[in-house]
């Protein structure tokens, strides 16, 4: 039986307990250029933020809203690392939430979502190269490293980071 997984409505409680909703769904890949230049490629040009893993067959990309505002964004795409073979493997790409919307569950909530649709896809593994000042926030997602630190320029260091579907 096939699910169709459309989007998710979330409610956030802050410390004050105010409550704000915030909607998790697929959006284009155009969608992403604008968060992803302005968080993960900043000072570079708006092309740096086109990646060709999206038009990979097979990917998608997950947006989190709050009203109508897009707070948070990444991608997935259809990839091999070749450690990880034989597995059906999934890269989890380009994730950058607004300065202003960290800590409030937003990316969280991005990755559930779309874990959801890559178990519909029997999807076994899901890796990301972290950067490795992201590499707690993963591990809190249940990710786990996978080799030594190197260097991916011109953004800094880095390490590959997975995580078992199945």
């Amino acid at each position: 039986m096939k699910i169709e997984i459309e989007k998710m409505v979330v409610l956030y409680y802050n410390t004050h307990r105010e409550v704000t909703m915030f909607t998790v769904r697929e959006i284009n890949k155009e969608l992403t250029y604008d968060i992803r230049s302005l968080i993960l490629r900043p000072n570079q040009p708006r092309e740096a933020a086109m990646y060709e893993t999206d038009d990979f067959a097979g990917s998608f990309h997950v947006g989190v809203f709050d009203d109508e505002k897009l707070i948070c964004i990444v991608s997935f795409c259809l990839e091999d690392y070749d450690s990880f073979k034989p597995s059906h493997q999934y890269r989890l790409r380009a994730m950058a939430t607004l300065e202003e919307y960290r800590n409030k569950g937003a990316g969280s909530m991005a990755v559930q979502f779309a874990e959801k649709i890559l178990r519909e896809r029997e999807v076994d593994v899901l890796w990301c190269k972290a950067r490795v000042t992201a590499m707690g926030y993963y591990k809190k997602l249940g990710f786990t490293t996978y080799g030594d630190v190197f260097d991916y320029h011109p953004i800094g260091e880095h390490i590959i980071m997975y995580k078992m579907l199945k």
